[in-house]
């Protein structure tokens, strides 16, 4: 038994778990700041004007443009990437939305040579902008969870770059 009286030690017991709680929040602040710093288009605002969709993205740190989107209902997160041919979706990725496989494909990528795979987006949303039966490619070895949105979906958009903004823009008139 303590020598302490019961006030005393209560007293300390409150102090540890206010430390502890100070602790959790400040961990899941800090992540959650990080991550917007390599995100921060997390829910990107769409603007609809007379017969187009415009979707503006904040580039993050390094200068690049992710946002969180979905393809074929489901969410994902995804890189811009305009040097890209196709949209690259990783291997495991791929498996989790059922993405089916189709012809065999030599994908030529900075870490060199592999054999991904054919397929077909049945939509993919990037806010208010849809896209529909977009060609994309299953890509073994891709480290992470981003989807690299390349060309094969990009050139059904308009777009234009100026001063770390990035707007892209689906006309939806006939």
């Amino acid at each position: 038994m303590s020598n302490q009286p019961p006030g005393k030690r209560l007293g300390r017991v409150m102090l540890i778990l206010a430390w502890g709680a100070g602790i959790v929040l400040a961990t899941r602040y800090f992540g959650q700041w990080e991550a917007q710093q390599h995100n921060p288009n997390m829910q990107p605002q769409s603007l609809h004007g007379d017969g187009y969709v415009e979707v503006r993205l904040l580039g993050n740190r390094q200068g690049h443009y992710v946002l969180d989107g979905s393809i074929d209902g489901h969410p994902v997160t995804f890189l811009l990437d305009t040097g890209a041919t196709q949209v690259a979706v990783p291997q495991e990725l791929a498996r989790r939305l059922d993405l089916p496989r189709g012809a065999p494909v030599t994908l030529n990528t900075a870490n060199g040579r592999t054999e991904g795979w054919r397929t077909r987006l049945g939509s993919l949303d990037l806010g208010d902008i849809r896209l529909h039966d977009v060609p994309a490619l299953v890509a073994p070895g891709m480290e992470g969870g981003e989807v690299l949105l390349g060309m094969s979906a990009l050139k059904q958009l308009e777009f234009s770059q100026r001063d770390g903004t990035l707007v892209l823009r689906q006309n939806t008139s006939p």
